[in-house]
């Protein structure tokens, strides 16, 4: 099936790529669906699990804030990963890490 594309209008190209983008979502669902199950029969055909061969996923585990913003007490940092934005003008502005501590 071959589409003309150059006599469609722009209304029926964008729902034409609207279709097609959900259509390819789609199609990857099932892909991973299918590579799914069939990880989880090979394991069980050796006895396992797939949680017994690759653990637990994801992380469950929160960071504990070190630093408080002073002008907003909503917002926290536990010194991992970027430095925020607060944070930074906050230093920059002579305050020292142990002014902004929890």
């Amino acid at each position: 099936m071959e589409l003309d594309l150059e006599s469609m209008s722009k209304d029926e190209l964008v729902s034409l790529k609207r279709n097609v983008d959900k259509a390819l979502v789609s199609f990857e669902k099932r892909q991973k669906d299918a590579a799914l199950a069939a990880a989880q029969k090979a394991a069980q055909e050796h006895g396992f699990s797939l949680e017994e061969i690759f653990g637990k996923r994801g992380s469950t585990k929160t960071s504990i804030p070190k630093y408080r913003n002073p002008a907003d007490s909503s917002q926290t940092w536990s010194g991992r990963g970027r430095q925020p934005v607060w944070y930074k003008d906050a230093i920059a502005g002579g305050a020292t890490p142990e002014e902004l501590a929890v």
